[in-house]
């Protein structure tokens, strides 16, 4: 363990941290999990750059503090000594903190920066994106919030709340549109027909994403109408841990890494329903989890096996805390 090899110092909950975001919510959520997992809770400073900066690659970014919009959370000293960023806009702007820190800012990018790596301390980026550097991490999936002691937690509160759905359990995450993959209303329909098949034989459970949309949660609520399965309405909190928690197996739709990765980290057979569309780089994932037998996609039939959950999340949270823990000496 670290903690045996470096006997003194300050613990990873004593370091102070920034997560700095776009706003963009899968994004955020991959660096506040990391964070979490590492032990820190990171303050989240949300960013909104102004023309021209916005329409400028990072690399063109000649002074990226100035890039702050009037919306955008201030970014001064004291300097952190972590700051976990992700995407083209948080690139930009960590590299900046580190230099203003000269350096005592241990600097963590998720994603491919489009900058020179050097302008990192480490850099995080899925396997699928065949990205490398010296200080590069590949990870199978996408840094993420679940841990076992999580899903403990909600297992715990949500399971009265869903002791009526009877079992085996099947737990649907429904996406929605992007810029590789659509869910249109015809497919929504397509895809709640599918699931109401499930419901004959299975407990069933829907959740839709933000990017789901009114109209195609309606029109999978409509196929289920005949059936007891449940479906979020968006109202009070909301259940997709507890659900993840309690399912027996899970339905994931192939437009999102986080989601998929997520259900993965609860260890229940997870399927992946394939939206229509063009996947790029998705392809590419979705193949790398279906080879490595982690998913199988869904055909309307739910099947059974094992595997152990990928610990990406915490393979990284172990790396950065040996690298701030190893320069607590002369942090300050």
């Amino acid at each position: 363990m670290l903690q045996q090899t470096v006997p003194a110092g300050p613990k990873p909950a004593e370091f102070t941290a920034w997560v700095i975001s776009d706003g963009t919510i899968g994004m955020e959520i991959q660096s506040i999990g990391l964070a979490r997992t590492i032990g820190v809770e990171p303050v989240v400073k949300r960013v909104a750059p102004r023309l021209p900066w916005r329409a400028l690659p990072a690399r063109l970014w000649a002074f990226p503090f100035l890039s702050l919009g009037p919306d955008s959370d201030p970014l001064e000293p004291p300097w952190p000594d972590l700051v976990i960023g992700t995407g083209r806009v948080a690139a930009a702007l960590s590299s900046a903190v580190r230099n203003a820190s000269g350096g005592k800012t241990f600097t963590v990018q998720m994603q491919a920066p489009h900058l020179p790596p050097d302008r990192f301390d480490l850099i995080v980026v899925p396997e699928h994106d065949g990205y490398t550097a010296p200080n590069a991490v590949a990870t199978l999936g996408s840094m993420h919030r679940i841990t076992e002691e999580r899903l403990d937690e909600a297992r715990a509160s949500w399971a009265p709340s869903f002791a009526h759905l009877r079992r085996p359990l099947v737990v649907a995450v429904i996406g929605g549109s992007n810029r590789r993959y659509r869910l249109e209303v015809e497919d929504a329909t397509a895809l709640g027909r599918q699931l109401a098949g499930l419901a004959r034989n299975h407990g069933l459970a829907v959740t839709p994403s933000r990017r789901t949309g009114k109209p195609q949660e309606q029109a999978i609520a409509k196929a289920l109408a005949m059936t007891d399965a449940y479906v979020w309405d968006g109202s009070g909190d909301n259940p997709y841990i507890g659900l993840l928690s309690l399912a027996d197996a899970i339905v994931v739709t192939s437009d999102s890494t986080n989601m998929a990765t997520e259900a993965l980290a609860t260890g229940k057979p997870v399927h992946i329903a394939h939206l229509p569309g063009t996947p790029g780089k998705f392809g590419v994932f979705h193949k790398l989890l279906e080879s490595r037998g982690y998913t199988r996609p869904f055909q309307g039939h739910i099947e059974s096996w094992t595997y152990a959950p990928p610990n990406d999340t915490e393979r990284v949270a172990e790396i950065v805390r040996e690298r701030l823990l190893q320069r607590a000496p002369g942090r300050m």
